[in-house]
């Protein structure tokens, strides 16, 4: 399951981080995401630790907090342009919501990869 999750996000954060080409501020976005799509492979192997994946996941959900819109209007997941600022505020939250969700999956799944093996 944890394989095939980190897969998964990783994909999904690396199309995340494409789709940021046309974006006003892709120099912030493009980072946020790929650092997302690289410790969900990181979760593929044994690299990643659960601390690493609920520090980032506190991370991102502090963000989404922080970024949601002082007026909801939608997502307008219909419509590619931006609308209105509450509108981008709302995606941009959504964005790292993902992210948030993904890392504190991952902490979880990580959870029995976290001993190191001596050999002893």
């Amino acid at each position: 399951m944890r394989k095939i999750l980190a897969i998964t996000f990783g994909l999904l954060f690396t199309l995340f981080a494409a789709f940021q080409y046309n974006d006003p501020d892709p120099q912030v976005w493009v980072p946020i995401y790929g650092f997302a799509a690289i410790a969900s492979f990181m979760a593929f192997g044994t690299a990643g630790r659960p601390w690493f994946y609920l520090a980032a996941g506190a991370i991102y959900l502090v963000s989404a907090i922080y970024w949601w819109p002082p007026q909801f209007e939608g997502f307008l997941l219909d419509e590619m342009g931006m609308k209105t600022l509450n509108v981008e505020l709302a995606r941009e939250s959504g964005g790292l919501a993902i992210c948030a969700v993904a890392m504190l999956l991952l902490a979880g799944l990580t959870r029995g990869n976290s001993s190191v093996k001596t050999g002893h």
